[in-house]
């Protein structure tokens, strides 16, 4: 809640206005909707009533259902207040868990890489003595005197 954040002028008269628009509009829509409602059911304004466009009759329904969930939407938004502040709140935490998965990847890499490196060596060692295998040679071959 906005009471919650310590204090934030902005942020409370932003959720005041929020709230008067609200309020305004559920107004206004339970305003139309009551006046349709009292012209359908008295007899003089039924003639009325009768020239009316079709469709507004039928969405007078729609009229009450909007101004139904507005009069939820206050305890929506406040909600949803209440949740982004839980998720600002864990943003620490969650750099935290990326840090760690950090270091788990590249000390896997690094076990990785030293798991090749004594293949490697390995390799080398039986490459060479390859090498001195096909081409036997002795010493005083290579050395002039």
């Amino acid at each position: 809640m906005a009471s919650s954040r310590g204090g934030s002028g902005s942020i409370t008269g932003s959720n005041t206005a929020k709230s008067m628009v609200t309020d305004q509009i559920s107004q206004a829509i339970l305003s139309t909707s009551n006046l349709l409602h009292l012209m359908q059911t008295s007899s003089p304004s039924q003639t009325q009533l009768v020239k009316l466009p079709k469709n507004l009759l039928s969405k007078t329904p729609t009229i009450k259902n909007t101004g139904q969930l507005l009069e939820h939407m206050p305890r929506v938004i406040s909600s949803l207040d209440v949740h982004m502040e839980n998720a600002m709140q864990s943003a620490p935490h969650l750099q935290t868990v990326i840090q760690l998965l950090s270091n788990m990847e590249s000390s896997q890499l690094s076990s990785l890489s030293q798991v090749h490196r004594p293949r490697e060596k390995i390799n080398l060692l039986n490459w060479s003595k390859e090498i001195i295998h096909f081409f036997p040679y002795q010493k005083s071959e290579f050395v002039s005197d």
